[in-house]
């Protein structure tokens, strides 16, 4: 069913698509943030440190390992055109 907004369509001027009046939807957004934030299983903080602790870890050790490739790949460009290192 196509929504045309004509007087005689299920739409009024005062209401959006969702049927909640714009003023009204501000307000109820920012209360459904909330609501939907104290749903949240919030980790505890021994929680939270290991998994940084985890996350730093592995950005060390990726960061090394492309350090480590693009190192040799500079070395092996430079003995293949420039003849030597």
């Amino acid at each position: 069913m196509r929504c045309t907004g004509r007087p005689g369509s299920s739409l009024s001027k005062k209401t959006s698509i969702a049927g909640v009046t714009p003023k009204r939807s501000r307000f109820a957004f920012v209360g459904d943030i909330i609501g939907e934030l104290r749903k949240v299983v919030w980790p505890t903080r021994r929680e939270a440190m290991r998994l940084t602790v985890m996350v730093l870890a592995v950005c060390v050790v990726v960061g090394l390992l492309l350090g480590a490739i693009d190192y040799g790949f500079s070395e092996l460009v430079a003995k293949v055109f420039l003849g030597g290192g």
